[in-house]
């Protein structure tokens, strides 16, 4: 054993030169990148009486498993499927070749083989699988394909495992437990209670599992905590397996209906992930919850599952699409179609107002029938390269078409006047939240109502116009003729007669929070207030002279008395009138 835990350690800090001569003095095949063989080499040479195969990973048990992955150098943590799937592909992959980018290379028997090995369900087509594999090498992404930096430095000790006695009798007993142990997990997802576990120790009793030996325990207890990850993690939306339970007719009518809008479910897709994520399971569900709107019955489970794979489909292709766009052609058939894309590009984008204008801002038919418009000129959009170009050409002009309305004067306008209804609005009584929410949706007509009354009235804004407003909005059921609303809705009328020339800026009624005044009030009585701060300020005495009179000395005193008096006179004087502003 010390020989091997030598050849062990040597093994982990040997260069790629090394590694093939060893492998070469002990005949073994020298193929492969510098971890691939390595990994080769520990399994041939540290570790021959383990059998490392596919079939052999399952009868191993978990603890062992732990073992073997840090004899390997790699991530020992993780449940017991996690585990064999890590050191699967430690063993028979290279991690330089194996990546979620390289999938798309591969064919369908190869993800199909893949899932086997990986343990995934295997059912559905080639997009399924592609994901599914994709979804496991980014949970065990740098988990595998690389030892610990300790061990190549040689300053790590690492236990070589060896095989029990006993072979069948264990195996059996361990598969046993796993098996008890993963159909306790998915009955209880939510996690279990002390209780729940005593239930389950005296079930594996009942069923000739001794729990009170050492052994078995630590087995069990392994294999729970193992699972206790997964409990507190939900799996992510990828790596959920269908039911293969028959649908009923509901179930498969409603399937028929997303198979046959598909399109508009990847557009509505697209539309998540400009700011959504397929991580984010919780903000997922709801935005699939929100499709019941658009007609679909997402209230099925299997109707969500479709959707959710829709949406996975569409995260994969948007993130091939983003790589091809900074790539080059891969192919001469690809090189055409971006060059057909780039000389159909101005004809598309003179399209694109009209598209949206047309849908009146529904972006979902509107990006749908952007692509029936591209196919229609010849473009292959099952090109990630065209495709990407194609929606980046829609989305910039999105966000050209936002930056152009805010430069809008009737956007900028309309913005203030909601500043204005909506200030303080959190203090508000409902019934008055609710008038300026329906305000809100109405402000177009609002500003033709002030746009006749100014006209009518030839530009005069005077108390009969603005009650004349007042008015008509409660006429309509507008409960604006309050404390809260009135001086709101004056001030935005005011703001529009402005806007359009009828009114000057100091005809608007004035709107704050709390006394009312001009501009040029305000600048006059903060300078008065400064004066008077100024007088109060201490003055530094001057020494009098010895030969004053005491009668002096009692009319300056008596001056000093009166100017205080008149001081304070003005400043009552100032506040009575602030206050009766402020009572107006």
């Amino acid at each position: 054993m010390s020989n091997r835990s030598s050849l062990l350690s040597e093994l982990y800090q040997a260069r790629l030169e090394d590694l093939k001569e060893i492998a070469s003095a002990y005949g073994l095949a020298k193929n492969g990148s510098v971890e691939y063989l390595r990994a080769q080499l520990i399994r041939d040479l540290i570790l021959p009486e383990w059998d490392l195969t596919l079939d052999g990973l399952k009868n191993i048990l978990n603890s062992d498993l732990g073992d073997l992955l840090g004899v390997f150098g790699i991530k020992k943590t993780g449940s017991l499927r996690t585990r064999r799937q890590r050191i699967y592909l430690h063993l028979n992959h290279d991690p330089k070749q194996l990546k979620e980018e390289n999938l798309d290379k591969m064919t369908k028997e190869e993800l199909h083989s893949l899932c086997k090995a990986l343990e995934l369900p295997r059912s559905g087509n080639r997009q399924t699988l592609l994901i599914r594999v994709a979804g496991v090498l980014s949970a065990q992404h740098k988990n595998w394909g690389t030892i610990k930096r300790s061990l190549k430095r040689g300053r790590g000790s690492v236990d070589i495992p060896t095989p029990g006695d006993s072979d069948e009798a264990p195996t059996v007993e361990a598969t046993s437990i796993e098996e008890t142990v993963e159909s306790f997990v998915s009955e209880h997802p939510e996690g279990w209670t002390f209780e729940e576990e005593s239930d389950l120790i005296v079930t594996m009793n009942e069923e000739g599992i001794d729990a009170s030996l050492s052994n078995v325990a630590a087995s069990i207890e392994e294999s729970l905590s193992s699972h206790m990850n997964d409990v507190e993690q939900p799996v992510p939306p990828m790596l959920q397996e269908l039911s293969t339970e028959e649908p009923t007719l509901e179930e498969e009518a409603a399937l028929l209906e997303i198979s046959s809008r598909r399109a508009e479910v990847e557009a509505a897709a697209r539309d998540y992930l400009l700011v959504g994520s397929t991580t984010d399971v919780d903000d997922m569900n709801t935005f699939i919850s929100s499709l019941v709107t658009h007609g679909f019955s997402v209230d099925l489970a299997r109707v969500q599952d479709a959707i959710r794979s829709i949406i996975m489909e569409t995260a994969y292709r948007s993130e091939q699409e983003q790589h091809a766009l900074s790539a080059k052609p891969g192919s001469w058939s690809e090189r055409e179609a971006i060059r057909l894309f780039e000389q159909m590009r101005p004809q598309l984008r003179e399209r694109i107002p009209e598209i949206v204008a047309g849908r009146r801002g529904n972006l979902i038919q509107a990006r749908m029938e952007f692509e029936e418009e591209a196919r229609s000129l010849g473009l292959d959009l099952r090109s990630p390269a065209v495709s990407g170009r194609l929606h980046a050409l829609f989305d910039l002009h999105l966000e050209i078409s936002e930056a152009e309305e805010l430069q809008d004067p009737a956007a900028a306008r309309r913005n203030r006047m909601l500043r204005i209804l909506y200030h303080g609005a959190v203090h508000l009584p409902d019934e008055v939240r609710r008038t300026i929410e329906r305000l809100e949706r109405n402000l177009p007509s609002f500003e033709s109502l002030v746009e006749t009354v100014l006209e009518s009235s030839e530009g005069d804004f005077s108390e009969s116009q603005q009650s004349l407003i007042i008015r008509f909005l409660e006429s309509k059921g507008y409960l604006v003729n309050t404390a809260e609303l009135r001086p709101r809705v004056l001030a935005c009328a005011g703001i529009v007669g402005t806007e359009l020339g009828y009114l000057t800026p100091s005809q608007i009624p004035r709107l704050a929070p709390g006394i009312l005044v001009s501009d040029e009030q305000v600048d006059a009585i903060v300078l008065e207030l400064k004066a008077l701060a100024a007088t109060f300020k201490p003055q530094e005495e001057e020494e009098e002279e010895p030969e004053l009179h005491v009668a002096e000395s009692v009319a300056d005193a008596s001056d000093r008395v009166g100017g205080v008096r008149g001081q304070i006179d003005r400043v009552d004087a100032l506040l009575s009138r602030l206050r009766l502003q402020d009572d107006q």
